[in-house]
């Protein structure tokens, strides 16, 4: 086996902070919030959407997996997705940024239309990215470092497009519509920039053992593969306790904080909220394989990575609703980000144990349908949380929605009723969940 230079790991990285760190962290913190007060969609509509595109992706991600195993062409199995899935990627995202000056119908037609042709471009790039990690090393270590720089890669990027958005819109200025809309174009830009990259600097060393046609054996034998089973419920989990969070961050600051928080001329909104845990999760992402090899298992390394998350997220709860206690809640995020961050590259790192565990007891790889999978479970346990935080919202009293002119409107009928529920989502939920990945790793039968 050729030496992995570092460049390509490099590459690597660039893949998932196009990916991860920018387009799916926007679509994970923002589009709830975007959908309800500024595009302007009811909060029924905005918790069907989601709903409906994960029933989508529930069957286009693993189809996704299968064709790219079965893709073969000059530049391998699974890069030449990314090489010609650049441009549509961050094109559809700008796009899904823009609020075009129609009627509520017309929004919503929009709205579902780009949102599920987002989900079917992000597909085809990611799941074949996701797979690439099977390919391009047989090596144990060098697979935890590959899916270490890939979270690197993603918080690093995250913690930048957080950090930046509040002053990107304030620099772009004008109505929120207009300011969300080139956000979209400047990070859609990049998105499609560090997707190609990674397609090109990456290398395919092993050859995937093929089916000689397409079955739906594969697909069969995923639900008799006990590690897959468990490993694909924990990264559902895991998507679930980041999309509470992300997705009812942006309702904590309008309603629960009042606004954005100034602190010695820091701007301090939602995104820049997240943001430490970004930086904290980017941290630990690269120490996770160190303190894997230090605790002697995948499987410990994760549990006391999920301990950590219950514990700050109850901790959470009960920090006073006010804007005074901003640094205390900051720790908390930090804190709970340091779990996240361990815990993270480990499923990538599992999925590919998985995938060589399937192909030695069914004779012929799987390992994009596989990773698929874990696309799959990203996308399923954030936007199902997102689809839950608006209609739980709903339920506490929030309604929103487009008037007979166009404009967004937004009502609350009970302050407190949805402040608490805010507050709830963003500690109590991610905490019941938490504990939740700690039972089904204690199941997770691969020992590494």
């Amino acid at each position: 086996m050729s030496e992995v230079k570092l460049r390509e790991k490099i590459g690597y990285a660039l893949g998932d902070a196009a990916a991860g760190g920018i387009t799916w962290k926007v679509m994970s913190i923002a589009f709830p919030l975007f959908f309800t007060n500024v595009f302007g969609l009811t909060v029924a509509d905005t918790a069907t959407l989601m709903l409906i595109a994960r029933m989508f992706d529930v069957i286009t991600d693993p189809l996704m997996g299968s064709l790219a195993d079965r893709t073969q062409s000059r530049w391998g199995t699974y890069r030449p997705w990314l090489i010609f899935g650049a441009l549509p990627l961050g094109l559809v995202f700008a796009l899904l940024l823009y609020t075009p000056d129609l009627g509520a119908m017309g929004k919503r037609i929009w709205a579902y239309t780009l949102y599920l042709l987002m989900m079917v471009v992000y597909t085809a790039v990611n799941v074949p990215y996701g797979s690439l990690l099977g390919v391009m090393t047989d090596n144990d270590y060098e697979k935890n470092k590959f899916s270490s720089f890939r979270m690197v890669g993603a918080y690093a990027m995250g913690f930048i497009t957080l950090l930046s958005f509040p002053y990107l819109q304030k620099l772009v200025g004008g109505t929120d519509q207009h300011q969300y809309a080139m956000a979209g174009l400047i990070l859609g830009s990049l998105a499609t920039a560090g997707t190609l990259a990674c397609g090109l600097l990456t290398r395919e060393r092993l050859k995937p053992v093929r089916a000689e046609k397409f079955s739906l054996k594969p697909f069969v034998d995923l639900f008799h593969n006990k590690p897959w089973v468990y490993l694909t419920l924990i990264g559902i989990c895991m998507n679930f306790f980041n999309g509470f969070r992300y997705a009812v961050a942006g309702y904590m600051f309008e309603y629960c904080l009042h606004g954005d928080v100034t602190v010695s001329g820091l701007i301090i909104n939602y995104t820049v909220f997240m943001t430490f845990g970004e930086l904290t999760c980017m941290v630990f992402g690269g120490v996770s394989p160190v303190f894997t090899r230090w605790v002697g298992s995948k499987r410990k390394a994760f549990i006391w990575a999920a301990i950590i998350c219950v514990v700050t997220s109850i901790v959470f709860f009960f920090i006073p609703m006010e804007a005074d206690y901003i640094w205390l809640m900051v720790t908390m995020v930090i804190a709970a980000s340091i779990g996240i961050g361990l815990y993270s590259p480990l499923l990538w790192s599992m999925y590919a144990d998985v995938a060589d565990y399937a192909t030695e007891k069914n004779g012929t790889s799987s390992t994009g349908l596989i990773f698929s999978s874990g696309t799959m479970s990203q996308k399923f346990g954030t936007a199902i949380s997102g689809s839950l935080v608006a209609l739980l919202l709903g339920i506490a009293g929030f309604v929103s929605g487009t008037d007979a002119t166009g404009q967004t409107i937004v009502t609350i009928t009970d302050a407190d009723s949805v402040n608490e529920m805010i507050w709830a989502l963003f500690s109590l939920f991610p905490a019941a969940i938490a504990l939740v990945m700690i039972g089904l790793i204690n199941l997770y039968p691969i020992k590494k």
